[in-house]
């Protein structure tokens, strides 16, 4: 198996230079490297990871934790991330905690035991290892929370402004011409549900519809929108729009509306969160806000890496959103 020494060897440059131009390229001449990269293949030079990780103290891996992986949600932001991971040279280890906080605290520990050189976190808890390992740590530690931001984490974090996209949601619904309008909402622990709550509610109080206002609980499931919805359906008298706090309880919702003959948005609006890739395709399309997932996976990618290189980053990393206008919301019906 070929050596650096081979590489040198064959380039006519030193064993030092070669070990710079694959290991932190930006230190070599442009012309050189790419010598030193061409021999490297020719001469069929594998990197020695086992090496590499003595030298430096990293694996060259990069832990996820992810409370539900059959979300189709946190799929987009995974594949943002290992995208990104890949292109900078590092593996992402994915942990699937089912939301359960045993299983969150057995994946934090492989941080410890360095097996990952950082942490991304797609829930809203940090484990007591990650908890320890944040307030332990002289500098920034290598954990990072991705989309569902809480300030009291003390974090860095990559996320939309949830209260403001909540905001312009009800603020399109009460500019058709809604006045009873429901929200299904996420757990009441949950920073997405409490953030987006907020957004809702200062619409509500700003158009002066703050008391007709209700909230029914969901865990952002197709079954808990299914369920919220034909509660709600079932009141007198009934909204004329429900928001959801999730893509997933809209399709819930629009499920329940055709169980029981309600014309989607001639009798009710109703309008989602996330914009997963088969929101536009539902009948009708349905009106969203589009979480640029993808984007938000990548972004926590970056910012952890630049953690782990010592770099100084920003607290909150705000990504844009857009409200979605599509076929599932109109103006209520009159009479």
């Amino acid at each position: 198996m070929a050596t650096i020494y081979d590489i040198a060897k064959h380039v006519g440059v030193s064993a030092g230079t070669v070990s710079r131009a694959l290991s932190r390229p930006d230190k070599v001449l442009p012309a050189t490297r790419s010598r030193i990269e061409q021999a490297a293949a020719a001469l069929g030079y594998v990197p020695n990871t086992v090496a590499r990780t003595l030298k430096t103290q990293r694996s060259g891996k990069i832990l996820v934790t992810v409370p539900d992986i059959a979300n189709p949600f946190f799929a987009q932001i995974l594949q943002g991330a290992e995208d990104a991971a890949q292109a900078l040279g590092y593996a992402v280890l994915l942990g699937d905690t089912q939301h359960q906080p045993e299983r969150e605290e057995r994946y934090a520990q492989m941080l410890r035991r360095n097996e990952a050189d950082g942490l991304i976190v797609l829930g809203h808890r940090l484990p007591p290892t990650a908890r320890a390992i944040v307030e332990q740590s002289a500098a920034t530690a290598p954990v990072v929370n991705g989309c569902e931001f809480d300030p009291a984490l003390g974090i860095p974090s990559v996320h939309i402004d949830n209260v403001a996209a909540a905001r312009a949601v009800m603020d399109h619904l009460y500019g058709l011409g809604h006045q009873r309008i429901a929200v299904v909402g996420g757990p009441t622990d949950n920073p997405l549900h409490q953030q987006r709550l907020e957004g809702a509610r200062a619409a509500g109080k700003a158009h002066g519809r703050l008391r007709s206002l209700s909230v029914v609980p969901g865990d952002f499931s197709v079954e808990s929108g299914h369920a919220a919805a034909l509660a709600l359906l079932g009141r007198t008298p009934a909204p004329t729009a429900i928001f959801c706090f999730s893509d997933q309880m809209a399709l819930g919702a629009l499920a329940a509306c055709r169980d029981r003959g309600i014309r989607v948005p001639d009798d009710l609006s109703i309008v989602g969160f996330d914009d997963l890739a088969s929101s536009r395709y539902l009948t009708p399309a349905l009106t969203t806000i589009r979480q640029p997932m993808r984007d938000i996976g990548a972004c926590a990618v970056h910012l952890l890496l630049a953690i782990i290189e010592g770099r100084e980053v920003p607290l909150q990393q705000t990504l844009a959103f857009s409200l979605m206008l599509r076929g599932s919301t109109c103006g209520p019906r009159r009479g």
